[in-house]
This record gives C-alpha cells, structure tokens and sequence, in this order.
C-alpha cells in the first residue's frame, strides 16, 4: 500500500503529497553535490521522511536513525498537500511561515523550485556558474531583461527570494552568491573589497553572455553595484540601492588598528559554535520571534561564517568597509561625483 494508509509491515509510508514532489523531482534546475544531498522532509505529528536527490532524480526513504540531513523542510499535512497541488505552493507557504526550511536554504529551496512541476521561463533555477574568479552560485529566474541581485555584508542571495518572485515575471533576475560567502568560491587572500566583488560581478556576466544589466544592491551590495557603475559604466544600466554602504564620513579611530590586524586571523575560529551562533541571533533583528525568514537567514550566515575560508571572507570584508578612504583624489565621495 502507498499514500497515507498502513502498510502490512506495520510501517507507515509516506504521505502521497512527499511521494507526489518526490516523483516531480527536476535534476536539471539544481545543480546539486557529486554525490547528491539528503534533504528530510518532516510532516508535523506524522513523521520524517528523506529525499534522497541526485543527478539521476530523487527517492524517498524513511529518516529513522539516518545521519543528519543536508536540509530539513517542514510543513503539517495540509501544507505538504497544498504545495504537491499547487506548482507554486512551497515558496508560498516558506514565505507565509507554514513552511520552514532549515540548516541550507540554498539546498531547501532549491529542492522546492525542483518539485515544482513548472515548466515556465519564471521557475527558480539554483546554478553554480564557472567564472574566472571560481564558481559562482545563483539563482535565476525570468527572462528578458537581464537584473542581476547583489547582497549584503554576512547575507547571501537567498536575501532576494521575495525579490526573486516579485520581478521574475518581468525580468530575468539573477541573484549571486558574491566571492566568499554562501556557496560560492571563497579565494584565501583576495582583498574582498568593492572593486573584487566588482570585477567578480562582471566575471558573471562574461560567463552569462550578459553585456549589460541593471543592478540591486543591498548594503554591501548597494557598496558593489556604485562600484560597477563608476568602473564599468558599460556593463551598467540602472542602479537600485537599498541601504547601500557608504564610506564612512566620521572619525574611524580603529584605522591603524585594523590596518595591522590581517583578516586570515577568521580561519581560526576562537569562539565556541554555541557562543557564535547565539552571538549571531541577537544581531539579527526578529530571530527569536519565530520568523521563519529570519531564522533560515541566520542559518545561512552561520553556515558560511563556521567555514574558515568564510570567517576570513567575512571579517576581509567588514574590515574594507571600514578602512575605505572617504575623501582624497581616490576617496569614496570624491569618486562618487562620476557616478553618470
């Protein structure tokens, strides 16, 4: 017997909507590890059960005392049904908080987008793209004019999901992972300043046959995209910032300071897990009230941050920000004024 009956063996076999997406499973919108991932998708009060996703297709199987899971996704009965209904039904839910999806966003949501069922330019597609800089991870979705969606300090491209859904229908947005954090390449020794994430951005739309896009960028992101523009002005079309990160016009009395402290000091990990993760949590606006987005994200930032090559990345980063030159011949703001 299948579906949500009783087997004669006493076990319980997974609810017909696990076996419904299993079944949807698409490899080619994923591109997933050599050797698969194991996401374990839990129905509240019924149980746990694993997908087991590959190159090859995707099959379930009872978690048990399996090991942990690469990504766990959850959702009661009445959700997992409506998401095996509706093509679009698992981003929904995640983002209407019925669905949680833990431990690697990037692997969760991709599982979701690949049981969708939907066949459309507007699918969400999670791609590690070659560039020269290294692999690039994304997501993509849409067609048409190209966008491409730059993160801030400690995020990664899974902050523009909403983004992602808003505009796919009109676009072609492509969200990145930029150079040292998420799941892209993490270079010991790059400078992790806006001019690399710059010339890293345009290495992504070299290897994406993109001669010219708009930009967003968040924070950071916002610091990378008015890089683009002031040297690359034609690969460049419109900028959107959201709270860009600007070079400080204050007194920056730590400058000597972290001008001798090397950012490779991140590989060593001088903090217990428990003591960053908590440290993590209450940076970070809303994560202990439950919000799903919100919990997700710190997972995502702490499941960069606990790699060595990521601490280095992120505290190389943090540093640069501080220690731009705001004024001078090659100072920020005086820079800024060629911005066309």
């Amino acid at each position: 017997m299948s579906g949500d009956g009783q087997r004669r063996d006493g076990r319980t076999p997974p609810p017909a909507a696990l076996e419904t997406l299993t079944a949807r499973f698409d490899p080619s919108t994923i591109d997933l590890p050599r050797r698969g991932a194991r996401v374990r998708l839990g129905v509240t009060g019924r149980g746990e059960w694993d997908a087991l996703v590959s190159s090859a297709g995707a099959r379930l199987e009872r978690a048990g005392d399996r090991p942990d899971a690469d990504a766990t996704v959850t959702a009661d009965a009445a959700t997992w049904n409506s998401v095996a209904r509706d093509l679009r039904g698992g981003m929904g839910a995640f983002r209407a908080g019925r669905l949680s999806i833990r431990r690697n966003l990037n692997l969760g949501v991709g599982f979701l987008a690949a049981t969708s069922g939907a066949a459309d330019p507007e699918r969400l597609e999670v791609r590690h793209v070659r560039t020269r800089v290294g692999a690039v991870s994304t997501f993509q979705a849409g067609s048409g004019t190209p966008v491409l969606a730059l993160h801030g300090l400690g995020g990664t491209k899974a902050s523009f999901l909403p983004t992602i859904e808003a505009l796919a229908p009109h676009c072609r947005l492509i969200a990145m992972d930029l150079p040292g954090f998420g799941d892209s390449v993490k270079p010991l020794g790059a400078p992790y300043d806006a001019a690399f994430f710059a010339r890293s951005a345009i290495a992504l739309l070299d290897a994406l046959g993109i001669a010219r896009a708009h930009l967003v960028g968040n924070s950071m992101g916002g610091r990378v995209a008015i890089e683009l523009g002031l040297s690359a002005p034609e690969r460049t079309a419109r900028i959107a910032l959201l709270s860009p990160s600007l070079a400080w016009l204050r007194e920056r009395r730590w400058v000597p300071f972290l001008r001798l402290l090397r950012p490779e000091l991140g590989l060593v990990q001088a903090a217990p897990r428990a003591v960053v993760e908590r440290a993590a949590r209450r940076l970070v606006a809303g994560a202990g009230d439950g919000d799903g987005w919100v919990a997700a994200g710190v997972d995502e930032f702490l499941r960069a941050y606990l790699q060595p090559r990521g601490r280095a990345a992120f505290y190389a980063a943090a540093r640069q920000i501080y220690l731009e030159e705001p004024r001078g011949p090659k100072g920020f703001w005086t820079r800024l004024a060629g911005l066309a």
